[in-house]
Order: structure tokens, then C-alpha cells, then sequence
């Protein structure tokens, strides 16, 4: 008797694949504009302080405001869009429930990654993406902008905005800085979550 993992398939190669968005498929999907996206990198930012391989994901009420956030770490180098479904989802049901009961969503969940590399899309982000929009369709949510933290600054996929600072390294930086140096939420952790009350 042999035990094993059969080899991946062309149809699971083709399955995987297609759990990605393309980003004229994500800008077809008529995600709405994130308002002042600079305050919520920074907001984002300072509440989780993600360094690279670290995802968060927000839910903004319809006034703007924060309602909920989550930190987690994932694979960096993971490019199946559901196995990132997943985790968003796993932590949208941990700081804030869902609105399937209503007939239009009305909050909207944004997803900030932090990885190393270049700012452009990645297949890496196309899975993201994929798992960002079926995440909130399965918590009643709308579909909001995915952003990314790259060493040159952040990037709001899809629309062309973007900014120098935060960074991906920023967190280090803050973590070595004197005056983080005695606090221990200096060090980015693996899993934060923040409900805003």
C-alpha cells in the first residue's frame, strides 16, 4: 500500500488560475472609489503597522467611517484566490457580522496588502482580488478597493492613486524609532483585529 498526494492535474492548474482577476477584470467590476484613500492607508497603517506578507482587511460604514479591521499574515507567494478567500472571510466573521440579510449591501470591505516587489499588479494580487470580492459576497458586503504596500509606497489597484508613505518598511522604521522602541506593539504581530465602536 503506497500513501501520497497525487500530482496537480491541468484542471486543477486551470481551476486555480481562473480563481484570479485580471485588472481590467477587477476594474470591470465597477468597485467604487475609495474617498481620501490617503487617510485610510494611514488609518489602516497605524492601527495594524502590516510589514510584508500581512493583509488587512476593513469594513467602512456608508457615513466613511471604520466600523471593523483585521490583520493577518498569509504565504506571500500564494497566488490561489481561495485560499484567500477564506482567510478574509474567517476574519470578517470574527470582528463583525454579516449583512446577507439585507437586499443591497451597504457596507463596503477594502483589503490592504503588504508585500515586497514591484507596484504593479501581480498574479499574487489577481488572487487577492478574487478572494476579496467572493469573500464579501459571501458576508453581504460590498466590494471595495484593494490596495497594496510595496517599498514604493501604496497603490490603489484599478484607479491610479498612490502615495509615497506609508511604506512597506514602514513599520520597521516606526519599530526602531525612540520613541516605539519601550512599546511592545512596536513589532507588527501576525493576527490584530480592531473593532471600531
Amino acid at each position: 500500500m503506497a500513501f501520497g498526494f497525487s500530482p496537480e492535474t491541468g484542471a486543477d492548474a486551470a481551476s486555480r488560475l481562473s480563481r484570479i482577476l485580471g485588472l481590467e477584470e477587477w476594474t470591470a467590476c465597477g468597485i467604487p472609489l475609495l474617498p481620501r484613500p490617503r487617510e485610510v492607508v494611514k488609518d489602516l497603517y497605524t492601527r495594524h503597522l502590516p510589514s510584508p506578507a500581512t493583509a488587512v482587511v476593513a469594513v467602512f460604514a456608508p457615513d466613511g467611517r471604520a466600523a471593523a479591521s483585521a490583520s493577518f499574515s498569509q504565504r506571500a507567494a500564494s497566488v490561489d484566490g481561495w485560499e484567500h478567500r477564506n482567510a478574509i472571510l474567517a476574519h470578517l466573521r470574527r470582528v463583525i457580522p454579516h449583512d446577507l440579510r439585507r437586499r443591497v449591501p451597504i457596507r463596503t470591505a477594502v483589503l490592504l496588502v503588504c508585500r515586497d516587489g514591484v507596484p504593479d499588479w501581480t498574479a499574487a494580487d489577481g488572487a487577492w482580488m478574487w478572494g476579496l470580492r467572493d469573500a464579501c459576497t459571501l458576508h453581504g458586503l460590498r466590494c471595495g478597493a484593494y490596495i497594496t504596500l510595496t517599498p514604493s509606497g501604496w497603490h490603489v489597484l484599478g484607479d491610479g492613486r498612490s502615495g509615497r508613505t506609508p511604506h512597506a518598511g514602514s513599520w520597521s522604521e516606526r519599530a526602531g524609532s525612540p520613541a516605539a522602541l519601550g512599546s511592545t506593539d512596536a513589532a507588527p504581530q501576525a493576527v490584530r483585529r480592531q473593532v471600531a465602536r
